[in-house]
């Protein structure tokens, strides 16, 4: 009973599971995976690096690689990594005999993988063994003939060997398969680099019945072309006609076989060959035939001879689209760029005439855009291509008079005009054009346009006429005045340009009247007038506080050569800090800060320095309320303020600020005195008998003190 009791295993007791019911939140095994990966619980650390000292421990090495990569092999042995691997490993301790063996291993389990066989002969090659590379490829190309990865390798390193013959003897074997065209190139280039002519055309002739395509027969032609055989390139051509007949027609084979011909001075048999092109071929499918026959007609032939089988069927498209619609002016300038082309000049003219008769309907500037410009090349035709100055003149002058000058005008047409008379050597006539659109409606680029024409002519006394009738019509324009200044300038009357310079700042309105300003106090400095300048300075700053404005002043104290510079300079910072404490934009006073804090770095002293560090603001993080469009609120966002030290905005804040400072510094006093006399009382409590003793020896002193002490109390209730 014993051994039996003894024998026995107790088997321990199972938990019940008191509720079956599913759980709410479900595990699954991939949840479980992601959070072991996530949290890195099976990372194991990287093994210690080791030191191989002798022949023993490198045996030790490799038994232990080995076995770990056969186990990998043995696991799953259709990973064909795992061969490849143990393979350059071996490999790489010259154990080439070894990795064949892998190698031979993998393939009888996989010998359609293409990366296998390339590693394998890939490693042959590396270890110079060329005959066992060739049985590789031999192998590879014998079982796998349609990867032609193989025969380009093959190929390839029997080329760099030297084995012409060889390279030559695989390229047949791999043309028997009937490849794609890159390896019939290949193999035709290879015959080329060996001078090899005749095997290559022998190789063309192949080709071309593997691969029955038009281009292909065009790569053949050229070829022998190239070559010098300009009788078989026709032959070539005349094959592929005859070869694809009339059901299998292509464009590109005539147009290539009209240019070889174009090449070798046969301009008869092109003519022919595109005549016999456009017969059999559909018209849609000729464009590019249209094309080169139109490019070599004119070039060799009679242009009225092929007007009517190139441009009439363009022509006729042009004229189906303006019928359909006579305002597409898009359609009209298509139109008539191929007739100025392909047509005579009254052909041209009668086009044109067509054209501009559909004036549009409303008599908006949008709508004339597009229309204006047939006015503009109708001139430009008869100016430069018919040569007609007087047919010319009419046609600006017609399209003046239809223009509705009272609603809109385009300045280009008056400029265009004065131009033209200015060719024709006729002066007066282009400043009546020019001075006739001034009056019937002024615009800007007309005065432009006559001033620049005037300066050109050096008519100085007709541009300040010019300059004050546009003045008149635009007193605003900043621009002009400046113009205007800088051509007395020029021509050396200062006093008339500073005039001028008067007269524009007085001015009540202005598009930029800082580019004014900025002008007329370069001018002053120009001339070296300084205290014009200044007086120049302090007008503007009568009409505006700008920091840019009193930065400049400064900066031009500054630049100005005198012993006091630095002083007026300074002066200056220190007027502008006043003058800004009011403004409401504090960035602009902190800009005008830091400029000053420049210049005393530069040429300022210590004091200087430390009284403009003082006046910096401090930058402060502050909340405001935001309200929305209809009144709500719309939360609170944060900005940054700058509090000034100098600022008389601040002073109640600042003394609020020290106040509070005081007040919590006598809390902490007083802290401190009732904590000493807490002391004090527990050391009374520790030691009585000290106490009485020193009171029963001290009676009668204290009864002498007793009605000076109710004087003192008295006094300190009296102060308290």
């Amino acid at each position: 009973m014993a051994s039996t009791a003894a024998g026995k295993q107790r088997i321990p007791k199972v938990a019940k599971v008191k509720n079956k019911a599913p759980a709410e939140v479900q595990i699954t095994a991939e949840q479980l995976l992601r959070e072991a990966k996530e949290r890195e619980l099976e990372l194991l650390p990287p093994p210690p690096k080791q030191k191989i000292t002798d022949e023993e421990e490198l045996n030790d090495y490799k038994l232990r690689k080995r076995k770990g990569f056969e186990d990998n092999i043995r696991k799953n042995r259709t990973v064909i990594s795992n061969w490849i691997k143990y393979a350059q490993w071996e490999e790489s301790l010259k154990e080439v005999q070894r990795a064949r063996s892998i190698y031979e291993r993998a393939l009888d389990v996989d010998h359609r993988n293409i990366a296998l066989w390339l590693k394998y002969a890939e490693m042959e090659m590396k270890n110079r063994q060329v005959n066992h590379a060739r049985n590789i490829w031999d192998r590879a190309i014998t079982i796998l003939p349609r990867v032609n990865q193989f025969w380009y390798k093959y190929t390839y390193m029997e080329e760099m060997l030297g084995n012409v013959a060889g390279c030559r003897q695989v390229f047949e074997r791999w043309m028997e398969w009937e490849p794609d065209e890159q390896a019939w190139h290949s193999y035709i280039n290879f015959e080329l680099r060996y001078k090899e002519v005749d095997k290559a055309r022998f190789i063309y002739e192949t080709f071309v019945i593997v691969h029955p395509e038009v281009k292909n027969w065009i790569k053949y032609a050229r070829f022998e072309e190239k070559h010098g055989y300009i009788g078989h390139s026709r032959k070539v051509f005349e094959r592929a006609v005859e070869f694809f007949g009339e059901e299998h027609v292509d464009e590109h084979l005539y147009v290539a076989f009209a240019k070889f011909e174009e090449k070798q001075k046969e301009f008869e048999r092109v003519r022919v060959i595109y005549k016999y092109a456009l017969d059999r071929i559909p018209k849609q499918q000729a464009q590019e035939l249209f094309k080169n026959y139109t490019v070599f007609e004119k070039k060799f032939g009679d242009r009225r001879g092929i007007e009517d089988v190139i441009v009439s069927k363009r022509r006729f498209q042009y004229e189906e689209e303006v019928k359909a619609n006579p305002h597409n002016y898009d359609a009209w300038f298509d139109y008539l760029r191929l007739v100025e082309s392909d047509a005579d000049a009254d052909t041209v003219r009668e086009v044109y005439e067509r054209a501009i008769a559909n004036i549009p309907p409303i008599p908006e500037k949008r709508h004339w855009r597009r229309y204006i410009y047939l006015w503009i090349n109708y001139a430009l035709y008869e100016e430069l291509e018919v040569k007609d100055p007087e047919r010319t003149r009419q046609v600006y002058q017609a399209c003046l008079e239809l223009i509705p000058h009272k609603k809109f005008t385009f300045a280009k047409i008056w400029l265009l005009c004065a131009q033209f008379e200015i060719r024709q050597k006729n002066l007066p006539f282009a400043r009546r054009a020019l001075g006739t659109g001034i009056g019937k409606c002024p615009k800007n680029k007309l005065f432009k346009g006559y001033i620049e024409l005037e300066l050109q002519l050096r008519e100085f006394d007709r541009c300040r006429k010019l300059y004050e009738k546009y003045l008149e019509f635009s007193p605003e324009n900043c621009t002009t005045w400046i113009k205007f200044a800088e051509l007395e300038t020029i021509l050396g009357d200062v006093d008339r340009a500073r005039a001028i310079f008067e007269l524009a700042i007085g001015q009540p309105r202005l598009d930029m009247p800082e580019v004014l300003w900025k002008s007329y106090i370069d001018f002053e400095i120009e001339q070296e007038e300084y205290g014009k300048t200044r007086d120049l300075y302090r007008r503007l700053l009568q009409r505006t506080q700008h920091v840019k404005v009193w930065i400049s002043y400064a900066q031009f104290e500054l630049s100005v050569e005198s012993e006091d510079r630095l002083i007026k300079c300074r002066q200056i910072y220190e007027e502008a800090n006043k003058a800004l404490r009011n403004c409401e934009e504090k960035e602009e006073r902190l800009m005008l800060l830091e400029s000053w804090r420049d210049f005393e770095a530069e040429f300022g002293t210590d004091s200087t320095r430390s009284r403009v560090h003082r006046l910096l603001p401090e930058k402060v993080k502050k909340r405001r309320k935001l309200q929305a469009e209809d009144g709500s609120d719309a939360g609170w966002e944060e900005y940054y303020d700058y509090i000034f030290p100098e600022d008389s905005a601040n002073q109640p804040n600042l003394k609020l600020l020290a106040m509070a400072k005081m007040w919590k510094k006598q809390q902490q006093q007083e802290e401190e005195e009732d904590s000493q006399e807490d002391s004090q009382e527990q050391q009374e409590q520790e030691d009585p008998a000290a106490v009485t003793a020193g009171d029963d020896k001290d009676d009668g002193d204290n009864d002498r003190q007793d009605n000076d002490e109710d004087k003192d109390k008295d006094e300190d209730s009296n102060k308290s």
